[in-house]
């Protein structure tokens, strides 16, 4: 079990952001937050922490590539990536890049403090959809893995998928498929 005394969040989403760093701080946690990852680049060398908790989208970032920055600075932080788009594919790409947990938003604070001291994994079939995936969801998947594949260029994974580019920036404009 760890002890958290610090912590990093990184979200672009402002009543998000503010809503849970006022959770865990009534767990009594420091919190420190983040909008972008310039901000954050400024705090995690300025500041100490125990754990930084990161969404997938920051507006028009991708979390996934702040990932090695925060490892090289706190390489002792817990890292966890939230998103609200999850798929298996940024999950297998975030975990590879060094995040020791990937987990689908909404999550609430005591739940994710749990996690990051290490009481209590939540439980996959927790996570996971308990039927099996829809045909969209299907292909919300595969998309998200050629994404990955092609280092999160849509042009080059519009091609492979053999879509417009402009059809598949639909696609991802659109909220991911839940079943």
């Amino acid at each position: 079990m760890r002890t958290i005394e610090s912590l990093l969040l990184i979200d672009d989403d402002d009543v998000f952001r503010s809503v849970t760093a006022r959770a865990l701080t009534r767990l009594g946690v420091k919190v420190e937050v983040a909008p972008d990852s310039a901000t954050a680049l400024v705090k995690l060398v300025t500041h100490h922490f125990d754990a930084v908790v990161l969404d997938l989208k920051l507006g028009a970032e991708n979390g996934l590539s702040l990932i090695e920055a925060i490892k090289q600075r706190k390489p002792n932080a817990r890292l966890v990536l939230l998103t609200g788009y999850a798929s298996i594919a940024t999950a297998v790409e975030a975990i590879k890049r060094g995040a020791d947990d990937y987990l689908p938003k909404p999550i609430d604070a005591p739940q994710l403090l749990q996690l990051l001291r290490g009481d209590k994994k939540p439980d996959e079939d927790e996570l996971l959809a308990e039927d099996e995936p829809s045909l969209r969801r299907l292909r919300w998947e595969h998309v998200q893995r050629v994404l990955a594949d092609h280092e999160f260029n849509v042009s080059e994974s519009a091609r492979v998928l053999g879509v417009h580019r402009r059809t598949l920036q639909r696609w991802l404009a659109k909220r991911p498929v839940r079943r």
